[in-house]
């Protein structure tokens, strides 16, 4: 099995100190532009510190997903579309390197030159930037796709448009965004934006867009071949305009990749053991050690990897929404997660060896600390005091079982909780005054295999409390489509969290992300207090006060009791065929967006 871990000088101490501290405006072009203080690479870096410049090219890989996709746009609302194709088919302004929390590299753009205070921010466009038709990209592009994602496209991309009071071209190849807020990280949000060519749209509707247009992008990779819901195959263009680039030294390696879809992820391990896969990730502790153990990884032929990362756990779980009367109540919600008999299930299922999420930032320096708030987060968090829930400035822990599948003494604090709530157990059923009995519906996706095993246990273990909650699978049209518009009681959840938390906190936490379709609110939390955590990681300007700030926002999300955590995976376990590598050199994000498939390569 091999196991990399990372360079001592990677320590995520050093990273932090140089993310948050103060930082100065650009006072004049430059190749990159970090959260925080200066970028670490030199103008003159020959490649990205976890790429290989030597890697060879060629080779050819398929990988697999659960569900299906009927679109090939992933940059609007309607449709599931093959989420890879966002980062392998399209490119932005800036790159990001993922051996830094928030720090950006010229892509598109040859520079980016920002105002003192980052009032505004200027990109130059590179004169050999390319379409993969081979078409310039141009700064009627770059303002067409700013201008459509931001009004017409995803919402995730609306936010940080509605800071931007004005965009104007002030130079051959230059764009200049002034922002009509102050926030630090909207230069750098800026430079993340796809970009599109604008020619292709003449007289269609962006919204629209499913399987007959595909969106023309600049990246390495181009679609070829496709088949509504089963495959997409995609092709490394010889051509590609910035393979010279030394953001792009040593990445983007390998000649042809596949994306195959199946019904049931249940079934991946089986085609990745018959042949039909390069590759599996596994997250089931249990199952890498018990069912990776086939010829192939016994003679070599399957290599078992183990990446390390330095990232939060972000929350994984079953997520609540407070959209529905049943879960609007915190006691109710508090009452649920003591049902769930995490110790048992994870007995069951990894054999007790997967550590449970502890907070949304657990697992790193921007987690709550045990115990009571102090200092700036106790002084953050005080004017909200009447509206925290307990153990936002107390102190809170998770629920924890005696490890058997009776639970009792949860069981017991549950029921007292509901009692609290107005739900009461009357002929064995819970049901409130007017005697209504407490149900709802728990929706799943077809083929999740692993969360429909974990729901059955737990639906066991509400029907001790009177509960008998409704299991619905779906197919994942149908579950997008739910999802979008928050018809659901509880639901399977998961986001990402990184080093830099910013603005996409609004996505996830906001208020309004509570009513608007297609945020990442899934739990519809409304809280001023969640808010101003929001603002204050925004305004920092130290490293202090921007973990003061991140360590408050994680109190009021955890105690906010939205969603039933489960594993965190502190590690990736990548089984593989031997052909694959990648650098000894790993980033800090570990296998992150940028690092499989885009820094491996094909070895014969």
């Amino acid at each position: 099995m091999r196991s990399i871990n990372f360079r001592a000088c990677r320590c995520l101490g050093t990273a932090i100190v140089m993310f948050c501290s103060a930082g100065i405006g650009l006072a004049e072009p430059r190749h990159g532009i970090a959260m925080y203080g200066e970028p670490a690479l030199p103008p003159d870096f020959v490649s990205l510190p976890y790429a290989n410049p030597d890697a060879p090219k060629g080779g050819r890989i398929v990988v697999g997903e659960s569900g299906g996709f009927d679109s090939l746009n992933p940059f609007i609302l309607k449709g599931t579309v093959p989420w890879q194709l966002q980062f392998l088919t399209y490119e932005s302004l800036m790159g990001r390197s993922w051996d830094e929390p928030f720090t950006l590299y010229g892509l598109l753009a040859e520079s980016v030159e920002t105002g003192p205070n980052r009032e505004w921010v200027e990109f130059t466009l590179r004169k050999e930037a390319r379409f993969s038709d081979g078409n310039p990209v141009t700064l009627d592009d770059v303002i067409w796709s700013y201008e459509t994602l931001g009004t017409v496209g995803h919402p995730r991309y609306h936010g940080a448009w509605a800071k931007v009071a004005s965009t104007e071209v002030v130079g051959e190849r230059t764009v200049r965004f002034t922002f009509n807020v102050e926030d630090r990280e909207l230069a750098l949000l800026m430079g993340l934006r796809p970009i599109l060519k604008k020619s292709q749209w003449d007289g269609l509707d962006f919204t629209q867009s499913g399987l007959e247009n595909i969106p023309i992008g600049t990246a390495p990779y181009v679609v070829e071949e496709f088949e509504a819901g089963r495959f997409v195959k995609l092709r490394r263009s010889p051509d590609y305009w910035g393979r010279d680039l030394p953001f792009r030294r040593g990445t983007n390696n390998i000649d042809e990749i596949r994306i195959d879809f199946y019904t049931d992820a249940s079934l991946l391990l089986q085609a990745f053991k018959g042949g039909e896969l390069s590759l599996k990730r596994e997250f089931n502790v249990s199952d890498w050690e018990t069912q990776y153990d086939f010829p192939e990884v016994q003679s070599g032929d399957i290599v078992k990897s183990i990446v390390p990362h330095q990232r939060p756990s972000g929350i994984t779980g079953f997520v609540m929404n407070t959209r529905q009367d049943q879960f609007k109540d915190w006691r109710v919600r508090d009452a649920m997660i003591h049902v769930f008999n995490f110790e048992f299930i994870n007995a069951t299922k990894t054999n007790g060896q997967q550590p449970r999420i502890t907070s949304y930032f657990s697992n790193s320096v921007l987690g709550m600390r045990d115990g009571p708030a102090e200092g700036r987060v106790a002084e953050l968090l005080a004017p909200f005091r009447d509206e925290l829930l307990p153990g936002a400035l107390e102190g809170y822990s998770l629920p924890v079982s005696d490890g058997t599948e009776r639970n009792r003494k949860n069981l017991r604090a549950a029921l007292r909780l509901m009692e609290q709530a107005g739900w009461t157990v009357q002929e064995g059923v819970m049901k409130n005054a007017q005697g209504q009995p407490f149900t709802f519906e728990i929706l799943l996706k077809q083929g999740s295999a692993e969360n429909q095993s974990i729901i059955n246990i737990y639906t066991q273990s509400l029907q001790r409390l009177g509960v008998t909650p409704t299991v619905t699978v779906i197919d994942s049209a149908q579950y997008q489509e739910r999802t979008t518009t928050y018809d659901f009681d509880m639901t399977y959840y998961r986001r990402g969290l990184s080093l830099s938390p910013g603005n996409e906190q609004r996505l996830y936490w906001s208020s309004e992300g509570a009513t608007e379709p297609g945020s990442r609110n899934w739990m519809g939390m409304e809280s001023p207090a969640a808010e101003a955590m929001i603002d204050a990681i925004l305004q920092s300007e130290n490293r202090d006060e921007f973990v003061a700030a991140t360590r408050a926002l994680d109190r009021v999300l955890t105690t906010g009791r939205y969603v039933i955590p489960i594993y965190q995976w502190n590690i990736s376990r990548i089984a593989h065929v031997r052909q694959l590598q990648y650098p000894e050199t790993l980033p800090m994000y570990g296998d992150w967006v940028g690092f499989l498939p885009d820094v491996w390569w094909w070895k014969e």
